[in-house]
């Protein structure tokens, strides 16, 4: 092999972060054009702030917002020497055992983990308040969720953070999202609000949620970023790609229960239509950073609040 054709050495952290998510190469040269300048924005901002900061990271179902927060991450840490930690709303979630309670006090659509009222908001806040402490001095226990048992993690299988942390990166599909005006959630916007929300008890304990619990959590974000999909349409598409994925990968294995069915999958994504659509109408224009994606998940254009264009 010559010297022209030999593939160039990539760092061991994106190395990892390629394996980790199954990606190629590909992926990196697309992340430096358009992800490394916000890890720029990102590390200026914690230089200016001169204290902890809090990023959050709004995106759709399968937008790739999990992936992007473990890139900044790296990028964060190897190029500008700062104590970065990616972490996601998804690990907040109640235990199984609490959304069977609400289930049967509230709604049974509350046992469906995934929309506000079905994450622990005082453990995030806890959470977070002790890694941001610059004075703290014991480790911080991170909260972990295994959606294969549709539980919280095990103690012992929790991670720790230790030491000093400069900037924290949160992510989740309605992280940033604003209760709805009352009267929008008397008509249902689909088949399952329809069918198995007919007095409109689950969405309106969803919008309490937001405006008890998420609105004021808000508040400790210093930063906000968006993966912007181009429609609602594309989120359904994208998530049955992904089951598609999963459905290969286990071709050969016993585990028939571990995929679900077109017409469970659907069922399921509307779960988080109402919100998914209100976060793609209201917060590009709300958020610091914007990163507008086509219907194959690349950035097709970026937006600053603080650069001022695209």
């Amino acid at each position: 092999m010559t010297e022209s054709t030999q593939t160039p050495h990539i760092p061991d952290w994106q190395a990892a972060l390629l394996a980790r998510h199954s990606l190629g190469r590909g992926y990196l040269e697309r992340a430096q054009e358009w992800f490394d300048p916000l890890a720029g924005v990102i590390a200026a901002h914690h230089n200016s702030a001169n204290r902890p900061v809090l990023v959050g990271l709004n995106g759709s179902q399968c937008s790739g917002k999990t992936t992007l927060c473990d890139y900044l991450q790296g990028v964060l840490t190897h190029q500008y020497g700062k104590r970065a930690l990616a972490l996601s709303i998804d690990d907040f979630y109640l235990t199984h055992q609490q959304r069977l309670s609400l289930a049967q006090t509230v709604h049974p659509l509350c046992a469906t983990r995934g929309v506000p009222g079905t994450h622990d908001i005082a453990l995030l806040n806890a959470t977070v308040t002790q890694l941001l402490d610059p004075a703290r001095s014991a480790d911080v226990v991170i909260p972990g969720f295994d959606k294969a048992t549709d539980d919280r993690k095990p103690a012992q299988a929790l991670g720790r953070w230790s030491g000093d942390l400069d900037i924290l990166l949160l992510e989740g599909w309605c992280l940033g999202v604003h209760p709805q005006e009352d009267e929008t959630l008397v008509q249902p916007i689909n088949p399952l609000e329809a069918q198995e929300d007919r007095e409109a008890v689950w969405r309106q304990w969803v919008n309490r949620s937001l405006a008890e619990d998420y609105v004021p959590f808000y508040e400790c974000v210093d930063f906000w970023v968006m993966l912007a999909a181009p429609d609602f349409d594309c989120v359904l598409a994208w998530r049955s790609e992904q089951e598609e994925k999963l459905r290969r990968s286990l071709a050969d294995a016993a585990t028939p229960n571990a995929l679900q069915s077109p017409e469970d999958l659907q069922r399921f994504v509307q779960h988080y239509e109402r919100l998914t659509r209100e976060c793609l109408a209201t917060l590009p224009d709300r958020v610091d950073y914007l990163l507008s994606l086509d219907a194959r998940r690349k950035v097709r254009a970026v937006s600053h609040r603080l650069l001022g264009g695209s």
